[in-house]
C-alpha cells in the first residue's frame, strides 16, 4: 500500500532517499530549509555568477550515485568529464605525474607506476610494497589507526607521502593524515588503486553540484505528484499514534505549518538532526553521537583570468606547504569543464580551517601566487577577479575508530541519512547517496 513520507533536508542524502521512496510506489514530500537544493554540496550565486560551495571529483566506483542519477533522467555523458585514475603534478614544479592507461585491473595501476615520473625507485618500490600488502589484507586493518600511523608501518617514502598519499588522504577524507582514520582511507584506495579500470575513473562534474543530481531529482519527482518545499524549514517532529507529524515555517507555506505522514527520513546535518530529535531520553544516546562529530572545512579560492587562459589538462595536483603559504592542494580548469567558465581556475583546499583563518584578499593572493609559481605562469599572480567559498561544515573530522550512528533510530518510523552514518566510505556524495538509499528501504519495509 502507497504511504506519504516525509523528507527533511534537500541534500544529496535527502533527495536519494526521496527517489528510492518513489520508486517504490510511495507518495513524498521533501522539506528543505535554503532556497537552493543541495545541501553541503550546492551551487552559490556571487556577482551575478553560478559557482560551486567546493569542487568535488566522483569516482567510477560510486554505484548508488550513478545509478540513482540515471535514474532521475541525468546524462551522464554531458554531466561529468570522465578521466582515468591520475596523480598529476605541473611539470614546472617538478611533481609527479602518475596517469594509468585504459588497460584490465591490476595492470592500469603497475603500468602507471612503470611510467610514473618524478618518483625514484625507492618510491615505486614503496607503493608496489604498499598496494600488494593492502590487496593481501582485503583492504582491511583488526585495529584501525591515523594514516600516518599506517603509511610508517608500511614504510612509505617521504617523497610518496608528499605527492600521493597526503593529498590523497586529503581531497578523500578532508582530514589530515595525523588524525585520519586509515581503515576508511583503505576502503577509498579499495575502489581507487585497487579496483577495476572504470571503477578506478575520476568523474569530474560538468554540471553544477545542485543542477548534477538535486535539481534534478527534484523535477523528476515533482513530475510524479511528489511535492518539494523550499525554504521551509522543519522545526520539529512529533510521534503519533499512526505515524510523525511535521512542523516546518517557511514563505513557501504560509508561515507556520503542520502536516501528518506515515514516516519521516531525517536528512540534515549531524547537528541539526539532534536538534529535531531535542531532549529525549529517548534519543540520549543518538544525540550525543551526533553531537560528538567534529566539523571539517572545506575553501575553495575561485580565480577568474583573461579567456583562453588554460590548463595543460583538466586538473592537477599542488604541494601544499602552509608554513611557506602555499595553501592550494589540486587546481580545476573550469573552462575545460563548461565553456562557459573560460579563464576560471578552482582551487580546492580541503581540512581548511588554517586557511579559512585568512581574509578572502590574503588568501586569494596567496593561491594565485603559489599557481604562477608552480605553473611557470607569472601572469596568473593577478586574476581580473577571486572569491573565496568556505563551507564551514563541509564534512567531520574522519578519524579512527569513529563511532557513526546507523540509519534507525530507537523510534518507530524516524530513520536517519546522511554523509556521516555507519559506512565504509568518508563524508562523500557516494556516501550521502548510499546512506539515503538504505533509510527509504528500511523505512519502506518498516512495519506501522
Amino acid at each position: 500500500m502507497a504511504k506519504h513520507f516525509a523528507v527533511a533536508g534537500g541534500g544529496w542524502a535527502g533527495f536519494a532517499a526521496a527517489v528510492e521512496l518513489a520508486r517504490a510506489g510511495h507518495r513524498v514530500s521533501v522539506f528543505e530549509a535554503a532556497r537552493t537544493l543541495g545541501g553541503r554540496a550546492r551551487r552559490v550565486s556571487f556577482d551575478g555568477r553560478e559557482l560551486d560551495n567546493g569542487q568535488h571529483i566522483m569516482l567510477g566506483a560510486y554505484s548508488e550515485s550513478l545509478r540513482i542519477m540515471r535514474a532521475v533522467g541525468v546524462d551522464l555523458r554531458s554531466a561529468v568529464l570522465t578521466l582515468p585514475l591520475q596523480m598529476r603534478y605541473p611539470p614546472a614544479a617538478g611533481g609527479m605525474d602518475f596517469l594509468a592507461p585504459r588497460l584490465p585491473a591490476p595492470l592500469h595501476v603497475g603500468i602507471a607506476l612503470l611510467r610514473a615520473r618524478g618518483l625514484a625507485r625507492e618510491d615505486k618500490m614503496a607503493l608496489a610494497r604498499f598496494t600488494t600488502t593492502a590487496r593481501w589484507m582485503d583492504w582491511r586493518l583488526n585495529n584501525d589507526c591515523s594514516v600516518a600511523e599506517l603509511l610508517e608501518r608500511f614504510d612509505q617514502t617521504p617523497r610518496l607521502v608528499t605527492l600521493m598519499w597526503r593529498p590523497l588522504c586529503l581531497a578523500a577524507l578532508n582530514t589530515p593524515p595525523e588524525r585520519a582514520s586509515a581503515q576508511v582511507f583503505l576502503a577509498v584506495l579499495r575502489d581507487s588503486l585497487g579496483a577495476k579500470r572504470a571503477a578506478s575513473d575520476m568523474l569530474v562534474p560538468r554540471a553544477d553540484l545542485s543542477a548534477l543530481f538535486p535539481e534534478a531529482a527534484a523535477a523528476w519527482l515533482e513530475g510524479k505528484g511528489n511535492t518539494i518545499h523550499l525554504g521551509a524549514k522543519v522545526t520539529a517532529l512529533r510521534p503519533q499514534a499512526d505515524g510523525w507529524s511535521v512542523h516546518a515555517s517557511g514563505a513557501a507555506l504560509g508561515g507556520d505549518w503542520t502536516g501528518n505522514f506515515d514516516g519521516v527520513v531525517l536528512a540534515a546535518s549531524p547537528s541539526a538532526s539532534a536538534g529535531l530529535l531535542g531532549d529525549s531520553a529517548q534519543f540520549a544516546e543518538l544525540a550525543s553521537q551526533l553531537a560528538a562529530f567534529e566539523p571539517e572545512p572545506i575553501t575553495t579560492c575561485y580565480l577568474q583570468y583573461a579567456p583562453g587562459t588554460r590548463l595543460d589538462i583538466p586538473f592537477y595536483a599542488l604541494v601544499d606547504d602552509p608554513a611557506s603559504q602555499r595553501w592550494g592542494q589540486f587546481v580545476f580548469d573550469r573552462g575545460q569543464l563548461d565553456a562557459r567558465q573560460d579563464g576560471l581556475f578552482a582551487v580546492v583546499i580541503s581540512a581548511a580551517s588554517a586557511a579559512a583563518s585568512l581574509s578572502q584578499d590574503q588568501l586569494a593572493a596567496a593561491v594565485a601566487a603559489q599557481l604562477a609559481a608552480d605553473l611557470a605562469q607569472p601572469a596568473l599572480a593577478k586574476p581580473a577577479w577571486s572569491k573565496v567559498i568556505t563551507e564551514k561544515r563541509a564534512t567531520y573530522a574522519c578519524t579512527p575508530g569513529l563511532k557513526r550512528p546507523g540509519n534507525d533510530t530507537p523510534a518507530k518510523g524516524l530513520f536517519l541519512a546522511g554523509d556521516y552514518t555507519a559506512g565504509e566510505y568518508p563524508a562523500t556524495l557516494e556516501m550521502a547517496v548510499r546512506s539515503g538509499v538504505q533509510a527509504a528501504r528500511l523505512l519502506a519495509k518498516a512495519k506501522p
